[in-house]
């Protein structure tokens, strides 16, 4: 088996059911024109913008971790540290050189995927859960580094970005913006996503996902093959960190590399929504991002930790009543009245 043991999904599997990229991207064109029609309706509402602009760049997130998670079958749980990589590289970048985060984006996604391929080369001939704590080791010696370097990430104080509103600075005055900004994110991420599952190169990754030793007696070349996606998910996942990082205008350790809210964030998201699914991840951000808004608006000023019981609560039903998230279950649902009507033809 692959390293991990994922929930059986469509996305990706040879079958009657697969689609070309051509017909994802048309897909991928209407689920965003619809996002961009809600983003307008509500362009004058600074609160739902906050959260809608937060789902995006989660859905972006998730979705960049999909790829190396979902399609490749590698569980893993140290994406916080390419994520802080990013907003770290953009803050010091725009504060020491004045740097446009716009041309830090690049050195962010580069140095990600770098330190991804460096630190993933030993760890990958781990298996199962064995490279998840792995992975999740070296999130939290990530989180000790940058509270030591304080020169680098101002230690636990972190970081400030001076207001300087501005599209060449990424700082904005209408929440609007920062909307369209995540939704482009969103975008890039899907677009990338759509591209591997139907490439080549995607392929190799789902055929190492399901059984390694029978990928490489196949002539896959299996470590080339994880780095390589290890390598592109980080990078996207640098680019979001800087983003954020533009976003929130202040970084520092426990917003970046905390591992509930960030690190097993990434997974948990593509796992509601439905991991190695191309859909899946966005599905997920939109269901826990704007739940984990409102139950902390409207349960954060009762007992302490209540909208995260609440929340947590949610999220066991849904391990348990849609093992294969939020896209399985609407697929089953639809073969379902599918078969009632006649209609056998699976779908996706």
């Amino acid at each position: 088996m692959s390293s991990i043991d994922l929930p059986l999904t469509l996305a990706g599997r040879a079958g009657p059911g697969i689609t070309t990229f051509r017909t994802e991207l048309m897909r991928i064109v209407v689920i965003l024109a619809i996002l961009l029609g809600f983003a307008w309706i509500y362009a004058r509402d600074p609160f739902i913008l906050n959260i809608f602009a937060y789902a995006m760049l989660f859905a972006g997130l998730a979705s960049a971790w999909n790829m190396i998670g979902g399609f490749g079958g590698q569980f893993s749980l140290g994406h916080g540290v390419f994520f802080a990589i990013g907003a770290y590289l953009t803050a010091n970048l725009y504060l020491h050189f004045q740097m446009s985060p716009w041309l830090a984006l690049i050195p962010s996604a580069a140095l990600a995927a770098l330190v991804a391929v460096a630190v993933s080369w030993p760890t990958f001939r781990l298996k199962g859960p064995f490279f998840a704590i792995a992975t999740m080791a070296f999130n939290e010696v990530a989180f000790v580094l940058a509270n030591y370097f304080s020169s680098i990430t101002g230690g636990p104080r972190g970081l400030s970005l001076p207001f300087k509103a501005g599209l060449v600075n990424m700082i904005f005055t209408n929440r609007f913006h920062y909307a369209l900004l995540m939704l482009g994110f969103l975008a890039v991420c899907l677009l990338a996503s759509a591209a591997v599952l139907r490439s080549r190169f995607g392929y190799y990754l789902q055929a190492v996902r399901e059984d390694e030793d029978a990928a490489r007696a196949a002539g896959i070349r299996v470590l080339n093959v994880k780095l390589l996606g290890m390598g592109v998910s980080a990078a996207l996942t640098g680019i979001g960190g800087a983003l954020f990082a533009m976003y929130l205008r202040f970084v520092d350790p426990p917003t970046l590399l905390s591992l509930p809210d960030i690190g097993v964030k990434f997974a948990l998201i593509a796992l509601i929504g439905g991991v190695g699914t191309l859909y899946g991840p966005l599905a997920g951000a939109l269901l826990i991002v704007p739940v984990e808004f409102y139950l902390r608006a409207s349960l954060g000023g009762m007992l302490p930790g209540t909208n995260l019981i609440v929340l947590g609560a949610v999220l066991i039903l849904c391990a348990l009543f849609m093992k294969r998230g939020l896209i399985g279950a609407g697929l089953a649902l639809w073969q379902r009245m599918a078969n009632r009507s006649g209609d056998g033809r699976p779908g996706r």
